[in-house]
């Protein structure tokens, strides 16, 4: 079992506002043992010398889609699934040496890919799935084109194999039952109209009431939740009221709407460098007129967003959502949201928030006794300057997960 004892370097604690210094991390296996202000004696333990480079946990995105490789959705329809394989798991190696030691896929992820992480037989984040997503016939995942009247098998489409139809209460229960069979940790269900689907206005408002709360249902009795994907009020209170534990976007919510969610205990996890990725380069791959219309209308919205739940007192998550040839744009998050969230809001929901969202409070997210030896190390001071995660990573000396090293360009 390999140990380290990380010393001389500022610690980032995400529940504080300030690095602490003189405080060293001992890492025994896959945890986190011990967090001290005084030297820490261990003589299994190798000393890491931080070099006065900053100590913190791994980065965890509470919303991407790894399979999802291409803008053009429609460009999966004749995409093989081990092709679609091959690229996801490419996206989960990047977003690694990105930081992000931790991924929730919040559709088309399944079982298999997770055991290959879980197994380590690929080198990636670990993974938290909700499986195939729900939609309702002409929802937002239902990516059929106009002249369709069938579904294709999931077995053989890469487009099909990422989303599910079903319709009415026999159907929702049946499909929320089997993806939490098939290993869902989650479930994912479609609330509004999208950007990327061709066929659903983004103002309409998906499922009924009670199909809704019968996936709740089922996931609560799994000892689990349901995310939904919503960008209106109307949206959004129709699915918090049906009891939707997170919302996934959000950016057209209203004051009431948030009010709504915090009484509720609700999450928002926004996903703003989706649309200013699309907007500055969406139509190079594919994306339509009327996707880019769409497009234009949430990413005007985004900012607002995140004032309003902040005030309404909303925990936020921190969520990327880019397609394809789009995520590496992925840390341009974190300098979106510098325009209306400080520093650490914004590492705190990408550390402490998404644990939360994840159930993994204690385990994920923050170095303490207990936790998953989950770190970086960072060349410089992200509350002062968060343009450290920026572009691929070159500013990470060190990317631990799960007590192994995935990069380490420090001296012992």
């Amino acid at each position: 079992m390999s140990s380290y004892v990380f010393h001389n370097g500022p610690f980032l604690d995400p529940r504080r506002d300030e690095l602490a210094g003189g405080v060293e991390v001992l890492v025994e296996g896959n945890l986190v043992k011990e967090v001290a202000d005084t030297p820490i004696r261990s003589a299994a333990a190798t000393r890491i010398d931080l070099g006065g480079r900053t100590l913190m946990p791994g980065l965890i995105d509470a919303h991407v889609h790894i399979f999802l490789c291409e803008v053009n959705l429609g460009a999966l329809a004749n995409m093989p699934l081990t092709l679609l394989a091959a690229r996801g798991i490419a996206a989960m190696r990047a977003m690694l040496v990105r930081g992000f030691t931790t991924l929730r896929d919040v559709g088309g992820a399944d079982h298999g890919i997770k055991t290959a992480v879980d197994t380590g037989l690929v080198e990636a984040p670990r993974l938290f799935i909700s499986g195939r997503p729900l939609s309702q016939t002409g929802g937002h995942a239902d990516f059929r084109r106009r002249t369709e009247n069938g579904y294709e098998c999931a077995c053989g489409s890469a487009v099909s194999y990422t989303s599910r139809i079903a319709d009415g209460l026999p159907e929702v229960i049946r499909a929320s039952r089997d993806e939490l069979r098939k290993g869902a940790d989650f479930l994912k269900i479609m609330v509004s109209g999208g950007v990327a689907s061709q066929s659903d206005p983004l103002e309409s408002v998906q499922y009924r009431k009670d199909e809704i709360e019968a996936v709740c249902e089922e996931a609560k009795r799994w000892g689990t939740y349901v995310a939904a994907h919503t960008y209106t009020a109307a949206a959004i209170r129709h699915a918090v009221e049906a009891g939707v534990r997170t919302i996934e976007h959000g950016n057209l919510i209203d004051a009431d709407t948030a009010a709504l969610m915090a009484e509720r205990g609700a999450f928002l996890v926004p996903t703003l460098v989706a649309y200013d990725a699309l907007q500055r380069r969406g139509r190079e791959y594919g994306l339509t007129d009327y996707s880019l219309a769409k497009n234009q209308i949430v990413l005007g919205a985004g900012l607002a967003s995140l004032d309003l739940a902040r005030k309404a007192g909303v925990p936020i998550g921190f969520g990327s959502d880019l397609l394809g040839q789009l995520q590496n744009d992925h840390c341009r998050e974190f300098l979106i949201r510098r325009e209306a969230m400080s520093a650490q809001e914004i590492i705190r929901s990408a550390t402490l928030v998404n644990a939360r969202i994840l159930n993994r409070a204690g385990r994920l997210g923050e170095l303490v006794p207990g936790a998953f030896a989950d770190l970086l190390v960072v060349d410089g001071n992200p509350y002062e300057d968060i343009g450290v995660f920026a572009d691929e990573g070159p500013r990470l000396a060190a990317i631990m997960k799960d007590g192994r090293f995935v990069r380490n360009r420090l001296s012992n």
